[in-house]
Formats: C-alpha cells, structure tokens, sequence
C-alpha cells in the first residue's frame, strides 16, 4: 500500500475508553476479578506512562486480552479476529475498548497499517505473537507478525505473561488436565520493557527473528513448565 492510498484513521482515541472513564471502569472490573478470580497483577511500574509500547504476552485462555487491558494502568488496543465483530453487541463493547479487526490467515495490510498508527499516536497496541491460544499452556512457536509491526514501528516492547488463567471455565475445548483443579488465581506480570536490536553479528534482525527474541522475553517471565519451545537458554 503506497502513501497514496494510506487510510487516515483520524483519531484513534476518540470514542474509546479514555482518562477517567478508563480509571474509573478498570477499578470496578480490577476490584471484581481479584474477588472472583484471584487476580494478582505485578510489574505496573515498567508500563511507559506514555507513548506508543507494543505489549506481547503468552495466551492461554479467550478472557487474557481483557485480563491484561483490566491489570495494565494504561489503555491497550488490540488487533481482534474479524469474526468477532460479527457480533453486533460484541463489536460495540471491544470497539469501545480500542479493539479493531484483522483477517487471519492472510496478509491484512489495513490491519498491519492500523497498528502502526496506534503506535505513531502514542497508544498502547497489544498483540500475542503466537496467534491463537496454547491449549497445552507452554508456549508454541511466534508468527512472524508481531515482528514485522515492531520493526516498522519501532516502538519500545513491553512483555506481559498471565499465569494461571488456563484453569479459568469457558475456555473452549482443552486438555483434561487443564481443568479448574488446582486452581489458585490468576496472575498479570508485566517485564521490563525493551528495544529490538536492528542487527544481530552483523545480519538484519527479520521479521521472524524480532518475534523469536519478544517470546525468549516473554519466556523469562514464566515459570519452567511455561515456557514450551522457548526453554532454551539459547536467545538469539
């Protein structure tokens, strides 16, 4: 897509929820999710107070991008499964939190532009390198799109795991072993933020290779039996 032809996507902040609004529904949801769930959230104090920061996180259950909007001080807007806002309620309420639609499964270059510019204007963007949850609960293999936007964007990174949240109820079908047994409460853990290195031993980071180095980050975050594919100590 040339400049030509860019989209303007106006303010992206405007009909979202914002300031006091924002502060005023995440106290209520925080305050319910520690009740119910046992929510904990540690690490508030990495969040950049401004700018647009890339927030990539591990996914475990469909209530994550929620739990992590509700533990973070800050808005986060995330890129969503286009069948999501089939839903007429559903696409007001995330529209509402900043969510915008991605078609998966193929380059969506309005999707990759849209989160560019929710970066360029100082927005926090969220996104799950990996996709689609891991039903095992250990970290898969990332997509390379997470990637690709953080080094167009050049945006600080900011890690984010949840723990704990695949033994939450309505998670779609899972392991037997990934049941409400055990459970013990949620937890929200953000990490110090970081900045991609553009080379690495004198050859260009690639789209691949940025998202590889966002899950070693997100993987030092986790415990041992988290961390799937990403055990290794072996980073890029």
């Amino acid at each position: 897509m040339s400049k030509a032809t860019a989209p303007d996507f106006g303010d992206l902040k405007k009909g979202t929820m914002q300031g006091g609004v924002f502060l005023s529904i995440r106290a209520v949801l925080l305050t319910l999710c520690r009740v119910i769930l046992g929510l904990k959230v540690y690490g508030l104090e990495n969040i950049p107070k401004t700018g647009g920061v890339l927030v990539v996180g591990n996914h475990l259950h469909n209530a994550d991008p929620v739990l992590i909007a509700i533990a973070a001080n800050r808005p986060i807007h995330y890129m969503a499964k286009r069948e999501l806002f089939q839903v007429p309620v559903l696409r007001r309420v995330i529209a509402f939190g900043g969510t915008f639609p991605i078609d998966r499964g193929r380059p969506d270059r309005w999707a990759i532009r849209r989160a560019e510019e929710t970066l360029k204007q100082g927005i926090m963007l969220g996104m799950f390198p990996e996709g689609t949850r891991s039903k095992s609960g250990a970290l898969k293999e990332a997509l390379p799109g997470a990637g690709l936007i953080a080094l167009r964007a050049n945006a600080p990174i900011l890690p984010v795991v949840v723990i704990g949240t695949e033994h939450i109820p309505f998670n779609g079908k899972r392991p037997a072993s990934q049941k409400r047994v055990g459970f013990r409460g949620a937890r929200v853990v953000f990490g110090e933020p970081f900045e991609l290195p553009r080379e690495i031993n004198g050859q260009r980071v690639t789209a691949e290779g940025a998202s590889e180095i966002m899950m070693y980050k997100i993987a030092e975050l986790l415990p041992e039996s988290y961390r799937g594919v990403y055990a290794s100590s072996e980073q890029p």
